[in-house]
């Protein structure tokens, strides 16, 4: 609730005027049982008989109440509605700036499907819990306790069924609201389930046909569905209790009120007016009492989902950044480098240590798992070394502002990601301010200007989402393309070539080493072809490295590349 309150601040005005405009509403709606008592006992009980001309007075007291009351709501709704939008626009715009800071290592134990879930229908949740909480929490306890204090002045005595109503209902919402407020927290991880199940199957959409699976994921997603639906039903089930027991305590309390009212009439000491106003504040209170009910179901959901957002706005990026007196004569080194990515798993890199030199090609090659892509995350600071240090320009890369260290680095990750606008905007991302002339340098580099040259808008043809209308090897060397436009110190190639065909990509190679700025150019490839003409190669098993070398001192004395070397030589021969 902290950060809710925090962004309601910017909107401190609303937040005052909106609940204010209500407690207006709320007095002018307690006047009106008077004027009907009032009408009853001195307009239609008349001894001179009916006073037409004051009931007729008393009625259009009673419509300019009826329009200045509904002036006042529409004024109150709008500044509430102007303060639960605007609380929540900058909340959402605070949830992503804050998942942006985060590190991989926080981002791996969120997941997606819960970040998106509580950017989406969480703050929905809390948004509208906002702008019903502005408009009811003050009017309908108001209106509740006005008209108990109306009562008390009407007959103190019949007053007090309405405090035994007042205290048997909170009874019952409050009861309601703590059993409800840990379920509906449930509710929303089995939606964070949900939505899991959703992305995951639109996402691999394509692989579940090529192996048929459409049955089996139809059914999974059915089951979480479902259980969805029951603790839906549950909360529900709980929640929706409470408008039926409001209604049988409140129409005791009235059928009670109008007996002992009908007594005390026929004696003398209340008038027939009196009854009927009284009656209308119990109504009153019924059905400000239901409102409530249904503003404390809001409010437990708004709880429960800004809990859940809390948690996120609590998180802070594990990764350190501090100076440190390392220093190193490598342009880049890794010292007896090892990484843990959670506290209770293995090493994924072991006692890694080798240097590079500026302007080097190093190709990094191993099995399935092995710590590729581990290994070059350290060098972008994705991730905090578990034991040992990586520098950069003979400083420790945690010692650097990640803006700055990523300014050095042109990274291709290994799975190909466009975004949804044109290629020209994909390209941009390298370098917001670079030329034409730069944006083409890099597609002819990546081998790409051929095929975007072909396209009917050329560079500024239209990218559909993740890329869906280019293959996988025009999106690998799109992504390239984007990487080069920065021109980078450091190219990073995470098996970035591996849909291209064996002429494309010696191509490009080859272009990569005639390249003006000479960058230091790390390629994680699975071909031995890809990476022979590489300055050092590093052979990498179960996280420990097996070798280092050159491509033929590596046929040479180290096992595990020659097993790799020779099963590729032997496909491609046969």
């Amino acid at each position: 609730m902290k950060n809710i309150l925090l962004h309601l601040r910017k909107y401190i005005k609303e937040t005052i005027l909106g609940p204010t405009f209500k407690l207006f509403e709320a007095c002018l709606e307690l006047l009106v049982p008077l004027i009907v008592a009032y009408i009853v006992d001195n307009g239609i009980n008349n001894e001179k008989g009916i006073n037409k001309d004051l009931i007729i007075y008393s009625c259009l007291v009673m419509i300019g109440i009826a329009f200045l009351g509904f002036a006042f709501s529409i004024t109150a709704q709008y500044f509430s509605a102007k303060a639960a939008v605007g609380a929540s626009t900058s909340l959402r715009s605070s949830l992503y700036k804050k998942i942006q800071s985060l590190s991989y290592s926080e981002l791996d134990k969120m997941g997606t499907s819960t970040l998106i879930t509580r950017m989406t229908s969480d703050v929905n949740q809390v948004q509208t819990g906002i702008n019903l909480t502005l408009r009811l929490f003050l009017r309908s306890p108001i209106i509740v306790f006005g008209a108990l204090i109306m009562a008390f002045t009407i007959s103190p005595r019949l007053a007090l069924i309405f405090i035994v109503v007042i205290i048997l209902l909170l009874f019952i919402v409050l009861g309601v609201m703590f059993i409800c407020i840990p379920l509906y927290k449930k509710v929303q991880n089995k939606l964070d389930s949900v939505t899991l199940s959703t992305r995951e199957n639109l996402v691999g959409a394509r692989v579940i046909r090529a192996f048929t699976r459409e049955e089996d994921e139809i059914k999974s997603y059915h089951k979480k569905n479902k259980e969805l639906k029951e603790t839906q039903k549950k909360v529900g089930l709980i929640s929706g209790l409470m408008d039926p027991l409001t209604y049988i305590i409140v129409n005791f309390g009235i059928i009670i009120l109008v007996y002992l009212g009908a007594i005390k009439v026929n004696v003398g000491d209340l008038s027939q007016g009196d009854i009927i106003a009284l009656y209308n504040y119990m109504s009153i209170i019924l059905v400000e009492l239901v409102k409530l009910a249904k503003l404390i179901i809001t409010m437990n959901k708004a709880i429960a989902c800004s809990n859940r957002i809390e948690q996120v706005m609590k998180l802070e990026s594990s990764l350190i950044h501090k100076e440190n007196d390392i220093s190193s004569h490598y342009y880049i080194e890794y010292n007896n480098v090892s990484l843990k990515y959670h506290k209770d798993s293995l090493n994924s890199l072991s006692n890694i240590s080798f240097s590079v030199n500026k302007g080097d090609t190093i190709g990094i090659i191993g099995g399935t798992g092995s710590g590729k892509t581990s290994l070059i995350n350290l060098l972008c600071h994705f991730y905090d070394a578990t034991n040992g240090f990586v520098s950069l320009n003979g400083k420790n890369v945690n010692s650097y502002n990640d803006e700055e260290l990523r300014e050095k680095i042109g990274i291709v990750p290994q799975k190909a990601v466009l975004f949804h606008g044109t290629i020209k905007s994909n390209l941009l991302w390298g370098n917001k301010n670079a030329s034409m002339e730069d944006l083409n340098e890099a597609l002819e580099i990546s081998q790409s200007i051929d095929f975007v040259k072909n396209k009917e808008k050329g560079i500024d043809s239209v990218v559909e989402q993740n890329g869906a209308n280019f293959s996988g090897g025009q999106k690998q060397r799109l992504c390239i393309a984007r990487a080069l436009v920065r021109k980078p110190e450091i190219l990073i190639l995470d098996d970035s070539t591996s849909a291209l065909d064996y002429a494309t990509d010696a191509r490009l190679r080859l272009a990569l080493k005639s390249l003006s700025y000479k960058p230091t150019i790390f390629i994680i490839s699975q071909r031995t072809s890809s990476l022979q003409n590489a300055d050092k190669i590093i052979v990498l098993d179960e996280g420990k490295v097996v070798g280092i070398g050159t491509h033929d001192e590596l046929l040479n004395n180290c096992e595990e590349y020659q097993e790799i070397h020779y099963s590729q030589n032997k496909k491609e021969d046969l």
